[in-house]
């Protein structure tokens, strides 16, 4: 199995590096893309390096796509139009789509949120519900090939479903 992780700076590092480390744990090949195909930083500083842009990803060589929360969401669907195509594409493929915290705001801006369940960080629960989805406040929320969690102590859930899809 092959993870794609998308992000660019001011990721919220413990829902990158969770992610990350929890799918090598599980066997899957982890590649890391950004806008620029260089390493990007953490709100706390960890530091990730690329292993590709965003704009050369090829969806047929993953089975799944995580979304990272902080800031980065934020910057990628405002600089990277390219990552919002990339969502677009792991959806209708009928690939996994794993975002928390902020993730789901790639989502939104992909149009993919219309009569889903989904959950997310607090602040942004609004734009959650104006982009057409119930917002359900659980660690966890599972809809078709969605899968949103809400912050980071919700870690431990959000991957448990995530490797789920792959059982």
């Amino acid at each position: 199995m092959k993870a794609l992780i998308i992000a660019t700076d001011g990721f919220e590092d413990s829902e990158f590096s969770y992610p990350y480390y929890r799918l090598k744990e599980s066997d899957f090949e982890v590649d890391v893309a950004t806008p620029d195909s260089k390493s990007v930083y953490g709100k706390h500083d960890t530091e990730f390096e690329a292993d590709l842009p965003i704009s050369d990803v090829e969806i047929d060589k993953y089975d799944l796509l995580v979304i990272p929360g902080g800031r980065s969401p934020e910057r990628l669907r405002l600089e990277e139009p390219h990552s919002i195509v990339l969502v677009k594409q792991f959806y209708e493929s009928e690939k996994p789509i794993s975002a928390i915290c902020h993730g789901p705001q790639l989502l939104m801006s992909a149009d993919l949120l219309e009569g889903k369940r989904a959950t997310c960080y607090w602040s942004i629960k609004d734009d959650l519900e104006h982009a057409g989805a119930t917002f359900v406040d659980k660690s966890v929320v599972v809809d078709g090939n969605l899968i949103t969690s809400r912050q980071p102590d919700d870690l431990p859930d959000f991957m448990r479903k995530t490797i789920e899809k792959f059982e």
